[in-house]
């Protein structure tokens, strides 16, 4: 029969190798490259350890660890890819844009796991959370921006935008995990009618804006032909006005000159006046100068090549002939 000390033995020698083994199996563990490590003691969780490695710490259940992954996440908001499939969920991407179009917008996050304690403890469902914050903003950002926008050219702005207001959400909530990227994915339309209803509101907008432009051109060049036209006249009229200016001068200096002859030799200077006025006022009339002294009037032609005759009719004149 056995002894009660020597089952007294077995136990206490059962304990020991039961907490030996449990010390060894315990108190150490590794952490790959592609893993991040969290000790918690006690329940209260210690500094995190990322690094590569054989590591130690006290046996369970004083110490226990947790490791998570380092890996960058991907989360799919409105579709799911999988083994090469695509399945969509329109209900989740359906949002209304800043005018009041209605549209389907779906974008893929990453994301990764910056602080296992806080992605650990400070949530139950961290990824729920990120799911649930990933369409708030893409609908506050949606809601707040024009259609065209979504579907053209603003797609890398509500990108951002949509970026910010996750990442402000995810400090807020301090739940460990970080945004990286955000990518749309795929913003359409709901259905065929409403397409071909943009379309041609599209293909409208695009014709007035270049009949627009045509416009603007065609404004353009008549603007620069007038502006060349008005610059073109003010030179005429600058030149007009220098000539006048100059012939005036030189109307004033031909009459001061002729004033100054006309103070010495004011008998002689009103005959010549007066023969250049009728040579400017006739100028295909003969000119005679005539002296009648009472017994012979005679004349003087002033074309060149003739002498002086008697006038016709003269009494002198005939007498002098014969």
């Amino acid at each position: 029969m056995v002894s009660i000390r020597r089952i007294y033995v077995m136990a206490g020698l059962t304990v020991f190798i039961a907490a030996a083994l449990l010390v060894g199996l315990t108190s150490w563990y590794t952490v790959d490259e592609s893993e991040q490590a969290v000790i918690i003691t006690l329940g209260e969780v210690e500094a995190g350890i990322s690094e590569p490695g054989l590591h130690f710490k006290w046996p369970w259940p004083v110490q226990r660890v947790e490791k998570l992954s380092k890996e960058t996440f991907s989360l799919q908001f409105g579709y799911e890819e999988k083994d090469g499939e695509i399945k969509e969920f329109p209900e989740e991407t359906k949002m209304i844009t800043g005018d009041e179009n209605i549209v389907l917008a779906d974008m893929v996050v990453q994301w990764k796991i910056t602080d296992p304690g806080k992605y650990l403890f400070n949530a139950e469902d961290p990824q729920e959370i990120l799911f649930d914050s990933t369409s708030a903003s893409l609908r506050s950002i949606i809601g707040s921006s024009k259609i065209d926008d979504a579907l053209t050219s603003g797609k890398a702005e509500i990108e951002a935008d949509v970026q910010e207001l996750l990442s402000a959400l995810m400090e807020k909530y301090d739940i460990g995990i970080s945004i990286l990227a955000v990518k749309l994915q795929d913003v359409d339309l709901p259905n065929e009618e409403v397409r071909k209803a943009f379309t041609n509101v599209t293909d409208a907008r695009e014709t007035m804006n270049t009949k627009i432009n045509e416009a603007n051109k065609y404004k353009n060049q008549r603007t620069e032909e007038a502006q060349g036209e008005k610059e073109a006249l003010n030179s005429k009229a600058q030149g007009d006005r220098v000539a006048r200016i100059e012939r005036a001068r030189g109307e004033v200096a031909s009459f001061n000159a002729l004033y100054e002859e006309y103070k010495d030799a004011k008998d002689i200077t009103s005959k010549r006046l007066i023969l250049e006025t009728i040579d400017t006022v006739l100028p295909g009339a003969d000119i005679y100068i005539m002296k009648d002294d009472g017994n012979t009037m005679k004349y003087l032609p002033m074309k060149e090549g003739q002498r002086p005759v008697p006038a016709a009719g003269s009494e002198g004149g005939a007498n002098n002939g014969q």
